[in-house]
């Protein structure tokens, strides 16, 4: 149970973004107002309004970001993306889920069934939806994309481009040392702020020791951050010259050390390969593996959905090199098993809320299944519009980066975007596996968005021909003219 403080921390943080926003620059106060929320607020406490879907400490983050830039920056907001299927897909995200209310209205009712005739005993039973839940679900879906509109729009240029990086890496670096303290002791930080321990204890056990946590929803989050952090500061080892080089180079060495101490397997396999890549790799090599992943992505639910995907070449592989996380694998794979059954029940708009995507007991209404992946909670509320709908946004601006690059010169292709799309399909990786999509996710899928469009709104502006074309020119010589020109 979430203590006074841990409520008193959410009413604050739109004060504090006010104040961020007041001290700092556009960039910066974004970035902040977002990430400073995601690592500092607790997890789990919400407040449960009417109306309106419960506002956590993203949603808090997200709302006071927007606010702050209307009133406090006096910025108007363009929430209408330039490309045509970038605004097809915010179109199916948001007006997708009204189906899925409408194909719900009808409560699920669980009885005794065995020896109760005639008579019917209800044990429980789970809320269809109405109306009223449209206007919910539309403001929970747009208060999502918050960050993405905010990034691109305002982080896509070369000074927003950096600034998330350095905020990473600043911000991770600072972030190891609650970590390390939760490796050594147990991690209880959150118990000794809040009140409360925002998970199941056992789960932060492994390998005879303790994986950290700090203030975010599970071990797992805090590993694929701090795999972020690796990546930033590795990409600042590489640019920043002289002596920041040099000690961005010691750092990535560091957050090597504290992503091994996170102990999550596929985080500290991500570090492993992608580092390298960061360090060593062209700009179009990073983009290049970027959409590769963003395609296995992508194409991993559909291949589940068919059948296609080897799972026990996958686990025996995993057993291979760990049990306990072979073990871990195959609970997910049985989980998601029972949730595909379901969902196949309405694959079009899914179940929408209430938990109603879940397998649940036929007579006591008790959950049966645990979902771990993003896909497979997306993919059960909102079926196969809402799946498309929400990865086609994350993986857009990778494949249109992707598809520009081939025009651009090397010089033309940022460092910071390329690194932004890695950590932004890494992620999309991760959520085959864990539910691991957080404002920030949106923010680098943001910013890679409008990075695309400020470099097609550029070349367009660079081929426009004169308004006048190359006519003669009057009142000159030919000599006069040529000079001109040569000048």
């Amino acid at each position: 149970m979430p203590n006074a403080l841990a409520y008193l921390m959410l009413m604050i943080w739109p004060l504090v973004c006010i104040k961020l926003f007041q001290k700092l620059s556009l960039e910066r106060a974004i970035i902040w107002s977002l990430l400073g929320g995601y690592l500092i607020l607790p997890p789990v406490a919400e407040f449960d309004l009417p109306l309106i879907p419960s506002m956590n400490k993203d949603s808090i983050s997200s709302v006071s970001a927007c606010l702050a830039c209307i009133f406090v920056a006096h910025k108007s907001l363009n929430f209408w993306p330039q490309l045509k299927s970038v605004r097809l897909l915010l179109i199916a995200f948001l007006v997708g889920t009204v189906p899925t209310i409408l194909t719900n209205r009808d409560p699920l009712v669980f009885e005794v069934l065995a020896n109760s005739d005639p008579i019917t005993f209800v044990t429980f039973s789970v809320p269809g939806l109405g109306v009223r839940d449209i206007l919910s679900v539309l403001i929970g879906q747009f208060i999502v994309l918050i960050p993405f509109f905010l990034a691109r729009q305002f982080l896509a240029t070369a000074v927003g481009l950096r600034e998330i990086i350095i905020a990473l890496a600043i911000g991770g670096l600072i972030y190891s040392i609650p970590a390390w303290i939760e490796t050594l002791i147990s991690p209880l930080l959150n118990i000794f702020v809040y009140g409360f321990f925002q998970h199941d204890f056992n789960q932060m056990i492994r390998e005879s020791g303790f994986r950290p946590i700090v203030f975010l929803p599970h071990g797992l989050w805090l590993a694929l951050f701090m795999f972020t952090v690796l990546l930033s500061v590795a990409t600042l080892a590489r640019h920043e010259k002289g002596e920041a080089g040099r000690l961005w180079s010691l750092a990535t060495v560091y957050m090597f050390f504290v992503l091994l101490a996170c102990k999550s397997f596929a985080s500290i396999a991500y570090g492993i390969i992608l580092t390298p890549l960061i360090l060593f790799a062209t700009q179009r090599t990073k983009v290049r593996i970027a959409a590769f992943m963003a395609l296995i992505a992508i194409f991993y639910p559909m291949l589940r959905n068919a059948g296609l995907i080897p799972l026990e070449a996958i686990l025996d592989f995993a057993n291979s090199l760990s049990s306990e996380r072979a073990q871990s694998l195959e609970f997910r794979f049985n989980n998601e098993e029972l949730l595909l059954d379901r969902a196949h029940e309405k694959p079009l708009f899914g179940w929408g809320g209430w938990g109603r995507n879940l397998q649940l007991d036929p007579e006591t209404g008790e959950i049966l299944t645990i979902p771990d992946g993003n896909w497979i909670i997306v993919f059960g509320s909102f079926g196969w519009v809402g799946y498309i709908a929400q990865m086609g946004l994350l993986s857009a601006p990778i494949a249109h980066l992707y598809l520009k690059m081939r025009t651009m010169k090397k010089s033309e292709i940022s460092p910071y975007v390329a690194t932004i799309t890695i950590i932004l399909a890494a992620t999309m990786m991760d959520m085959l596996l864990n539910a691991t999509l957080t404002p920030f996710t949106w923010l680098c899928a943001g910013a890679v968005l409008g990075y695309v469009e400020k470099s097609k709104a550029t070349k367009r502006k660079a081929e426009k021909p004169p308004l006048f074309g190359k006519g003669p020119v009057i009142g000159r010589s030919k000599t006069d003219a040529s000079s001109r020109n040569v000048m």
